[in-house]
């Protein structure tokens, strides 16, 4: 699984071979520039979703419920997936949440909309968990995890995101589940694994923050920006664009408008 914000991202996802493409609200800080993935609206996540689900004709597509689009109740909930499925175009949607969740997950499901579940590190709730901590660190917090999975399991979820846990105790309550789990941040014996498009593309600049689960795949913010700076530098001393880079002209039709223009400006035609 990868995340994808828009068409490009979601056609290099799929081409690529990705079983599963995800529209996370990661997307509010690393494409919208906002602070945290709270600010992030149900409309702007249907958005990104439409552009992605026309890349995607292969993947599976899942598409994030922001938060406060399914908190109030189960049927707010639905509404919010519908939206997802009509209107983003995405054929899954996936939500934060493990036992407070499984009334909402189940509302969801039983009208026929597969669902996504995430728990472990949950961003949408970061400030009640006192920022981006690891998870399932303590034997209490394990048992916790374990029983957030089986509520999101048995409420109808056909797969779960499990994030910022410890490797070992991922790999146990995926050896309890029935569904598959999508790793990030939580060892290589979930079922899977999922990272944010950007992040390990390294599309950011160099110094900014990274968690520690992720892996720089490519180098795309040094060649980008080298790429950038030689347009720029080309178009100062005006050796772009080049003689390759132009349509060829006519001298004849070139004398002949510079003529026009002799002859117009002689008339005072023009100012």
């Amino acid at each position: 699984m990868l995340t994808a914000h828009d068409y490009p991202s979601a056609l290099l996802a799929q081409e690529a071979g990705m079983d599963i493409v995800l529209v996370g609200d990661s997307l509010a800080m690393v494409s919208l520039g906002m602070p945290d993935t709270s600010e992030v609206t149900l409309d702007e996540m249907i958005m990104h979703a439409r552009a992605v689900s026309r890349a995607s004709t292969r993947s599976f597509t899942i598409g994030d419920l922001p938060m406060g689009s399914y908190e109030i109740s189960p049927e707010q909930g639905l509404a919010s997936a519908i939206r997802m499925v009509k209107e983003g175009r995405m054929q899954s949607i996936k939500l934060e949440g493990g036992v407070e969740m499984a009334e909402t997950i189940r509302k969801i499901t039983t009208a026929g909309i597969p669902v996504c579940g995430h728990i472990g590190l949950t961003p949408q709730k970061q400030h009640s968990l006192g920022g981006f901590r690891v998870q399932g660190n303590t034997v209490d917090k394990a048992v916790k995890l374990l029983k957030d999975a089986k509520a999101v399991e048995d409420a109808g979820a056909f797969a779960m995101i499990v994030e910022c846990v410890p490797p070992d105790i991922a790999g146990e309550v995926t050896k309890q589940l029935k569904v598959p789990t999508i790793g990030i941040g939580a060892g290589n014996q979930t079922s899977g694994q999922v990272l944010v498009q950007i992040d390990m593309l390294g599309v950011r600049p160099p110094d900014a923050f990274m968690p520690k689960f992720v892996k720089r795949y490519g180098s795309v913010w040094e060649s980008t920006f080298a790429a950038i700076k030689q347009y720029k530098d080309e178009v100062s001393d005006r050796s772009y664009p080049g003689l390759e880079y132009v349509y060829k002209s006519d001298a004849k039709v070139t004398e002949g408008f510079k003529d026009a223009l002799k002859a117009a400006n002689k008339k005072k035609l023009y100012p």
